[in-house]
């Protein structure tokens, strides 16, 4: 098993936020990156959701505010998220140049591209952020 280590980067080279991310094999593209970044944040969203609406095990809620909140378990359940469309957004967000990667400090380019993952490889994600009014 190799593991990433994913950085979130501004254009200024400010890290936002970091990762890491499990692969079985050393041999991924571009395509795989993307997806299964995409897999583990949908998988965290839904977790958040499902704590969010969990009494915690040191408080319990009176029979009235679990009816009350019975609504807002509803809507949690239904806010599931189609992880398909999200890779493929997140794709179709790549090639057209919504982020790019770096891998080893080299853009990547191409969705199929082979990247050979090492305990020294990194990966930093640079989200664009279009200019206002051009």
């Amino acid at each position: 098993m190799q593991t990433l280590l994913i950085k979130d980067e501004t254009v200024m080279g400010d890290i936002v936020h970091e990762f890491q991310l499990d692969f079985n094999t050393q041999h991924i593209t571009v395509a795989d990156l993307i997806k299964e970044r995409i897999i583990s944040e949908v998988a965290k969203y839904q977790q958040t959701i499902a704590e969010r609406f969990t009494p915690h095990a040191l408080v319990t809620p009176t029979e009235t505010e679990a009816r009350l909140n019975e609504y807002k378990n509803k809507q949690a359940k239904r806010a599931r998220v189609d992880v398909d469309k999200q890779v493929k957004l997140a794709w179709n967000a790549f090639e057209n140049n919504g982020f790019f990667i770096l891998f080893d400090d080299e853009q990547v380019e191409d969705l199929q591209q082979q990247l050979l993952v090492t305990k020294q490889s990194k990966v930093t994600f640079v989200k664009l952020t279009p200019l206002v009014g051009g």
